[in-house]
């Protein structure tokens, strides 16, 4: 009995002395870095990064393999290709990387910090209430209709390179000019509206596509380029489906399927102006990303 009871305060003492030598920096170091990991993991998962990381573990047994049955000359080639892998996955991730330090600067940590930076920009409207009635509008019209439609509104991030893909329109936003764009067989019907302010700057734009692979199959071109432009931009798109006249909502890369007009009009209110970034949270909180 006086050896289990020795065995066991070995093992504690092993097990406790750590965790006493514990600081405040410590465990704030272990909350940062597993904050860290967790997101990086996250962002991996949600993004192709994950077949390719997969991949990656894949070698990575493969060259460790390599080294535990000291094979030299392959170990002299894995040595001599480190330096090419490295870059070579610099190149692979661009598109992903690119992504991430976007979504960083979005955060707006340092106005979080300092809420009197940059505070007369956020008295102007984005748009007048005429254009967001228009927007709705037209949308409900084109729904109703089953016209399918692609508008992007333009935020902080400027979509200069988006526009010069289209054909430049310079107009007011009014519903009949935009279900006009989209109506069947018009010249330019197809391709994206891009919204600045109260005037349409271009038409038949063309959009990045979304890889995401978590968006439903059943999404065609339109609602993956909604989402596309979303994920590496600040502005919002209004989807309208060709074949089901359901309006959806793409923003940060999220979808929101079958969006009624009354909501529409709720969140292209919030977004009109930059001073209800509170609002914000409550415009995505709360509506299910996966509801059609």
């Amino acid at each position: 009995m006086s050896s289990i009871k020795v065995w066991v305060n070995t093992y504690m003492k092993l097990f406790l002395d750590p965790i006493e030598d514990l600081t405040l920096t410590n465990i704030l170091e272990i909350l940062i870095l597993a904050l860290l990991v967790y997101n990086v993991l996250l962002w991996i998962k949600n993004t192709k990064a994950w077949t390719l990381l997969k991949g990656m573990v894949v070698l990575v047994c493969c060259v460790s393999l390599v080294y535990i049955l000291r094979m030299d000359t392959l170990k002299f080639i894995v040595s001599s290709a480190i330096d090419v892998a490295i870059i070579a996955a610099l190149v692979i991730f661009q598109p992903e990387l690119r992504r991430a330090l976007e979504q960083i600067g979005e955060k707006r940590i340092v106005s979080s910090l300092f809420p009197l930076i940059d505070s007369d920009r956020e008295v102007s409207e984005r748009f007048s209430d005429k254009t967001l009635n228009e927007i709705v509008k037209a949308s409900s019209e084109m729904s109703k209709a089953k016209t399918g439609a692609l508008i992007v509104i333009e935020q902080d991030i400027r979509l200069d390179e988006y526009e010069r893909t289209g054909i430049t329109l310079d107009s007011v936003v009014t519903s009949q000019l935009l279900i006009n764009i989209f109506e069947h067989n018009t010249p330019l019907h197809d391709g994206a509206v891009i919204i600045k302010g109260n005037r349409i700057t271009s038409a038949t734009c063309y959009l990045p596509l979304s890889d995401n692979m978590m968006l439903s199959k059943e999404l065609g071109t339109r609602h993956r380029a909604g989402v596309g432009i979303s994920e590496v931009t600040d502005s919002l798109t209004v989807i309208v489906s060709e074949e089901t006249g359901k309006i959806s909502i793409a923003y940060k890369g999220e979808l929101m399927r079958g969006v009624p007009s009354e909501v529409l009009k709720e969140q292209l209110v919030i977004l009109q102006n930059k001073s209800v970034g509170q609002k914000k949270f409550k415009f995505w909180k709360g509506w299910n990303k996966n509801e059609a």
